[in-house]
C-alpha cells in the first residue's frame, strides 16, 4: 500500500460524535512519549499530520485521519506518565476503552512499545485487556534507532519470552523506527491485507 493522501478529519471524546463507522479503522495507542505521533507522520509521509511533543500526554482526544479516502487511521490518547490530573487521565481511559470496545469498524489496534525498556505493566495490562475482549491487536516496537540491531533483537526476544510465560501465542509483531522509516512497508502491507480480507 502507498499512502497518497492523509487528511485530518475530526477530534472528539464522545463516541456519538465520531465519523460514521462506514470505513475500516486502525487505531494506534501506547504509553505517553512512545513515539506514536512520529510513527503516524512517518507512515503518512507527513511531518505535522499528528502533533508531536516532548511533553507526554499531547494527544487527549480520539483523532481520525482519512487515508486514501479508503480507511481511517485513529490516534488514541497515550497512557502512563502523562503530565495531567488523575481526573483527566481517568476520563481519557474511559472514552478510549469505550472506543476500543464499541467501535464496530475497528479492524486492528496497534499497541506501541518503546523497545528500550523492559516489559511495562501498563503495556501488558492493556494487551491482556484487549485479548480478553477479543479485540484484534498487534505489537509495534518503536525507537529501534536508539539501539544497536543486536540490542533490539535481544530486547524483543526478552519481551516475547516474558509474554509467553502466560500467553499461549503472540500477536503480530512489528519492528519500527520513525527516524529511519523502518517497518513502514510491513505495517502498511499488513493493513492492506486486513482490509482486503474483510
Amino acid at each position: 500500500m502507498i499512502i497518497k493522501e492523509a487528511r485530518f478529519i475530526s477530534s472528539h471524546t464522545a463516541l456519538a460524535n465520531l465519523p460514521k463507522p462506514n470505513l475500516p479503522e486502525f487505531a494506534f495507542i501506547g504509553r505517553s512519549n512512545v513515539g506514536k505521533s512520529s510513527l503516524i507522520n512517518m507512515l503518512c509521509n507527513q511531518r505535522t499530520l499528528a502533533k508531536t511533543s516532548s511533553t507526554p500526554g499531547k494527544t487527549q482526544t480520539i483523532n481520525h485521519f482519512l487515508i486514501n479516502n479508503l480507511w481511517y487511521l485513529v490516534d488514541l490518547p497515550g497512557y502512563g506518565f502523562a503530565k495531567t490530573s488523575k481526573k483527566l487521565k481517568n476520563e481519557w481511559a474511559g472514552f478510549t476503552f469505550d472506543y476500543l470496545k464499541k467501535r464496530p469498524n475497528l479492524l486492528c489496534t496497534f499497541v506501541l512499545i518503546d523497545v528500550r525498556h523492559e516489559p511495562q505493566k501498563p503495556d501488558i495490562a492493556l494487551m491482556e485487556w484487549l485479548a480478553t475482549k477479543e479485540i484484534p491487536f498487534a505489537m509495534v516496537f518503536t525507537k529501534t534507532d536508539k539501539l544497536t540491531t543486536n540490542h533490539v533483537n535481544t530486547h524483543v526476544a526478552s519481551y516475547k519470552h516474558f509474554m509467553l510465560e502466560t500467553w499461549e501465542s503472540l500477536p503480530e509483531i512489528f519492528i519500527t523506527s520513525a527516524e529511519k522509516k523502518r517497518g513502514k512497508e510491513d505495517l502498511l502491507e499488513f493493513i492492506d491485507q486486513v482490509i482486503n480480507s474483510k
